[in-house]
């Protein structure tokens, strides 16, 4: 890639699912632009190194998956996630079943009753809440139809206070502020 930068053919570098240990050793032969990591509220592991990181380094960051595939959006329910098809990833997956399973589910309703205030879906709050942080750039979000990608789109327009984020969170300012 940074052979193909110098010859012109490419104008930026950018990297998906990379550690701080691989963009600094990436950093060493070129730089790089843009991280596009998965990072939602069941999926924090960037906060602690890799967001800092490309802060101070002024490295784009595009998360995926903020709505946790689609778990984070309202729409999943212990039915829904038992009547997922045979070949659906979901299924094995460690936050679809116990005993996450009760805790996301539980995080979804904090997600509803924040989402109810700003008139949005759970979904759009999701995605706002990993908007919230200043090494954030974006979120790539995906929807299955145009009312779905029309709800989640709020979710740049609202900016979440110290108290929605922690009552999403689940810690104990929130228990106080409400």
């Amino acid at each position: 890639m940074a052979a193909l930068q110098k010859e012109g053919k490419v104008r930026w570098i950018g990297v998906s699912n990379y550690d701080a240990s691989q963009l600094q050793r990436c950093e060493k032969i070129a730089p790089v632009t843009s991280l596009q990591p998965p990072y939602s509220l069941i999926r924090r592991q960037i906060e602690n190194e890799i967001l800092p990181h490309c802060e101070r380094r002024g490295i784009g960051v595009i998360v995926y998956s903020p709505m946790a595939s689609g778990l984070l959006t309202g729409a999943m329910t212990r039915e829904r996630i038992a009547k997922l098809p045979e070949d659906d990833w979901r299924r094995n997956s460690p936050e679809f079943r116990e005993p996450r399973l009760s805790k996301n589910l539980e995080l979804v309703e904090r997600l509803k009753k924040v989402a109810a205030r700003y008139k949005a879906v759970p979904g759009a709050i999701a995605i706002a809440w990993t908007l919230r942080l200043p090494a954030v750039t974006g979120a790539i979000v995906g929807a299955r139809n145009a009312q779905q990608a029309e709800e989640v789109m709020r979710a740049g327009e609202i900016k979440l206070t110290p108290q929605d984020i922690a009552e999403i969170e689940g810690t104990a300012a929130a228990q106080v502020a409400r």
